[in-house]
């Protein structure tokens, strides 16, 4: 053991334990301990810790709050430990891929790495050398099946520290602002789906705290909830806290529908654009400079109350993603957009791909290729705010989540899925109507794109019904659309669907005539036969709940699009309509003229 070096202010008993069991408490001032007194090591050479604490001893510490402590000693580091997000209950993730296990130790020291089952059998061991300044070591193990529980020890010389109740699973990283932040103790139903908690033991969580930073970190600063077991003290620690709801409830349907453990890794912070959480390599993708993209954003401070967490470039990417790079993932699902509604929203169609694009890159190389490099990028497309807002920033900024497509996966999105949300509104939600308290409709249509996406599940269905085919009925001033999934109209919005017929656009609503099994005719009262441009549930809160016009039969909204319509003209082989005018319907990207 190293001697604890000497700190001010240490009082007796602090003087005896080591640094991992003190505070520094200015007010007093003194040190404390943070639990009772207890030998630094037990007879098996493994370091006792407090519940509360985490599990890496060569980690700046933290108290139960995620609080940081005093820094550590540069001798202090090294000491054996795994790095943050390693700990008893965690899920690590299965095969195919082989889960990589990090930490620190005396550089050029060998560190020992050993899964073992709980019988004291031995699964695997793995030799790894620290490597020097930075006194890291890394090791991939071999591709485990599901299951568990298994032991995982390091040990370099005498020492050794022991992580219990291991489970292999499917781990999956949630990030974004506040709806992924909102706990479950904030949701409908949230007694019953806390009481629900301990049915699911084997869906373990983690929360990282809120932290940012100007540089890349190499390990987490902080951490508001260790590897845990669901309880609902955890699960409802508080608003905004942890643990996300929408995060939780996606890994609990996965789990009902896999059978096998499922690790959950939250990261997020309201308020925050998606700037923040993009790398310097993104942004310059999207020709925005590493600095600062605007006033707002150089000083990270912004007057919209919707822009209240950090809105630097990158400080969140650097705090709170880039230390989990190590991590090998099977997906990751993004809950972010609303603070990006009033701050650079028409280049929403470039930052987002290019985050998506940039992670999947960052995430494969950190795990040395054991995260796939198109890792499931599953996303909820923003819900409602203000009724009868004029405003359609939250309408282009759904339309831009799909890179200006309207449905993914796409070309430009590839292993992505989406959750349409804009008919899950609540204007009375306590905390705000940006704020839905529905996550359990969220989360439903989440784990369906990740069955169909992730885990390739045949005939799935996902999203719900998107045109394929305009036919413009020019005696009758009718359009006919073609819809690719078998229909359920729930409203007959006249303002659902419009059309342009001018350039600029003037939109003028076009009234739902009729409604087929896979066909919705519209009627284009003063277009004649100009029609330019075709969009549909464009608005900022184009419905009411579960209510908006088109839904297919196993009640998944139709998307909202916006789209061009060219006249075909005469196509080899293919015959004009009878009586009509077929129109190609383009995704459209242009937002000048008023669209």
């Amino acid at each position: 053991m190293p001697a604890v070096p000497p700190q001010p202010h240490f009082d007796a008993l602090c003087t005896l334990l080591s640094p991992f069991q003190c505070r520094w408490y200015p007010s007093s001032p003194s040190w404390m301990p943070l639990s009772p007194p207890q030998p630094l090591f037990d007879t098996l050479g493994t370091l006792p810790r407090p519940s509360s604490m985490p599990l890496a001893p060569l980690q700046p510490p933290f108290d139960s709050l995620g609080t940081s402590l005093p820094p550590w000693d540069d001798a202090l580091r090294a000491m054996l430990g795994f790095a943050s997000y390693y700990g008893d209950h965690m899920v690590l993730q299965k095969e195919p891929a082989g889960a990589v296990v990090w930490g620190y130790g005396e550089p050029g020291a060998t560190v020992t790495v050993v899964l073992s089952e709980d019988s004291g059998l031995i699964v695997m061991k793995k030799t790894v050398r620290v490597k020097g300044p930075s006194g890291t070591w890394t090791t991939v193990l071999d591709p485990m099946d599901r299951g568990g529980p298994y032991a995982l020890t390091a040990g370099q010389g005498s020492e050794n520290v022991t992580l219990r109740d291991i489970y292999f699973g499917d781990v999956w990283l949630c990030s974004g602002q506040s709806n992924m932040a909102m706990t479950v103790l904030q949701i409908a139903n949230a007694s019953r789906e806390l009481a629900d908690a301990a049915r699911y033991p084997y869906v373990r969580v983690f929360a990282v705290a809120s932290a940012r930073s100007d540089v890349e970190l190499e390990d987490l600063e902080r951490i508001d909830l260790p590897w845990s077991i669901p309880t609902a003290e955890n699960l409802g620690h508080g608003n905004f806290t942890y643990f996300s709801a929408v995060c939780w409830l996606l890994g609990r349907y996965l789990y009902e529908a896999l059978g096998y453990p499922v690790g959950l890794v939250e990261a997020a912070w309201g308020g925050t654009p998606i700037e923040a959480w993009s790398s310097r390599r993104a942004l310059r993708a999207c020709g925005l400079p590493e600095d600062a993209g605007s006033p707002a954003l150089a000083s990270g401070i912004s007057p919209h109350r919707h822009l209240s967490g950090p809105q630097t470039p990158s400080v969140l990417w650097n705090a709170m993603i880039h230390p989990l790079l190590n991590m090998t993932l099977r997906g990751v699902a993004w809950y972010q957009g609303e603070a990006n509604t009033f701050l650079h929203t028409d280049l929403y169609n470039c930052t987002f791909p290019a985050l998506i694009a940039d992670w999947r890159r960052a995430f494969h190389a950190g795990s040395a290729g054991q995260t796939q490099l198109l890792l499931p990028f599953g996303f909820v497309q923003l819900s409602t705010y203000r009724r009868q807002s004029p405003d359609d920033s939250f309408a282009r900024l759904r339309w831009h989540q799909t890179a200006d497509v309207g449905v993914v996966p796409n070309a430009r999105m590839p292993g992505t899925f989406m959750a349409v949300a804009m008919d899950l509104c609540d204007e009375r939600s306590p905390y705000g109507s940006i704020h839905p308290r529905d996550k359990q409709n969220v989360a439903h249509r989440l784990q369906l794109g990740a069955r169909a996406v992730a885990y390739g599940e045949k005939d799935l269905v996902f999203q719900g019904p998107y045109p394929t085919r305009a036919v413009l009925e020019v005696t009758r001033d009718l359009l006919n659309l073609t819809y690719s999934q078998e229909l359920v109209c729930r409203q007959r919005d006249t303002r659902a669907f419009e059309v342009c017929c001018s350039t600029p656009c003037g939109w003028v609503p076009a009234p739902v005539v009729a409604v087929g099994s896979r066909s919705v005719t519209l009627a284009l009262a003063g277009c004649g036969t100009l029609v330019l441009a075709l969009r549909y549930a464009w608005a900022e809160w184009p419905c009411e709940y579960q209510s908006c016009a088109l839904y297919n039969t196993r009640g998944l909204p139709a998307p909202p699009f916006l789209l061009d319509a060219l006249p075909v003209g005469k196509i080899p082989g293919r015959s004009e309509p009878a009586g009509g005018r077929e129109l190609l319907l383009l995704p459209s990207s242009g937002f000048s003229g008023g669209i």
